[in-house]
């Protein structure tokens, strides 16, 4: 099975020891994106629905590069600090995808990195 890495610069870089993607065969797993802004590499705070879009920005940077779309999005995973933004996270994914939706899960946590109150990753099917 061949396997590579995926790296955009329209996407945040890793702050850690892992890569944007990797794609193996016909598969794409995202590393978990947060509300950072690409070019300045700042955390967005405040708004919740800005933070939320920018997650989805981010993954679809990432789902571009690999030759994806949000529509080959297989299972998203969703992390948030606060479950009451889960209204808000369906909202705004409703602006992203289009029926028949991925599978997902929405786990609540304690902390993400850097603060963050939403974090997101994927598996894509191309």
């Amino acid at each position: 099975m061949s396997r590579s890495i995926i790296s955009t610069p329209n996407a945040p870089q890793a702050i850690g020891t892992y890569s944007q993607a990797v794609k193996c065969g016909n598969t794409v797993y995202v590393s978990g994106q947060i509300p950072l802004d690409p070019k300045t590499g700042e955390l967005l705070t405040g708004d919740m629905e800005l933070q939320i879009k920018r997650v989805f920005e981010n993954l679809k940077a990432i789902i571009n590069a690999a030759g994806g779309e949000f529509s080959h999005v297989a299972k998203l995973n969703v992390f948030l600090t606060d479950l009451s933004h889960f209204t808000a996270v369906n909202k705004i994914m409703s602006e992203y995808f289009q029926q028949p939706y991925p599978a997902r899960a929405a786990i609540g946590v304690a902390a993400l990195p850097k603060g963050a109150a939403v974090e997101m990753d994927c598996v894509v099917e191309l």
